[in-house]
């Protein structure tokens, strides 16, 4: 294949791309499920023991974005996956969306995370002409919520004692973010 320049490419900043998953990203998919810790505060729940036929089913469902769950891989410009982000939950007659996200464990904490969550918002709020961001987070899970914090969602509120998990109930606390406040923080108006 021809190399391709990604000069004007949407889906990437300085540090990071988006691309569809492909059905080989699968064993990714599959590791990551092995960090217990993560998947429970991605979750809100143990799930149960990875299969690589669930792994593989994973990557080749969700490859041709035909659901209304678009899943990408975030890679770094060195083509290295980081990690995989979602758009979920979209409801086109209310304008609202979610998004879900997982950065690999030796990835964390270098800011690929947000940098792919502005990606999608702009995406979500300028492309399909959505709304409103919401999402909410594990009561506990602090780096998620300062990732929210940190591109502008708001803490609305907390649903007490939701999820049950390693014995005990946890709250949820719920973020949101409109397109009106999303545009004043980045752009100052000039959209």
């Amino acid at each position: 294949m021809r190399n391709i320049d990604y000069n004007n490419y949407f889906w990437q900043d300085e540090v990071i791309r988006l691309r569809a998953i492909q059905p080989e990203d699968w064993e990714g998919h599959y590791i990551n499920r092995f960090d217990t810790p993560a998947r429970r505060l991605l979750e809100c729940a143990v799930e149960l023991p990875p299969t690589v036929s669930e792994a593989k089913s994973f990557a080749e469902n969700f490859s041709d974005f035909s659901s209304n769950r678009l899943v990408f891989t975030i890679e770094n410009l060195n083509g290295e996956n980081v990690g995989g982000i979602n758009l979920n939950s979209i409801d086109e007659r209310n304008g609202t969306f979610s998004i879900g996200i997982q950065i690999d464990r030796d990835y964390r904490g270098k800011g690929f995370g947000k940098r792919a969550v502005q990606i999608l918002l702009k995406y979500a709020f300028f492309e399909r002409r959505l709304n409103k961001f919401n999402d909410n987070v594990l009561e506990g899970n602090e780096a998620s919520a300062a990732m929210l914090r940190n591109v502008g969602c708001i803490q609305e509120g907390v649903c007490r004692q939701v999820f049950y998990t390693n014995g005990r109930y946890y709250d949820s606390i719920l973020f949101g973010l409109t397109k009106d406040e999303y545009v004043e923080r980045y752009y100052k108006g000039s959209v």
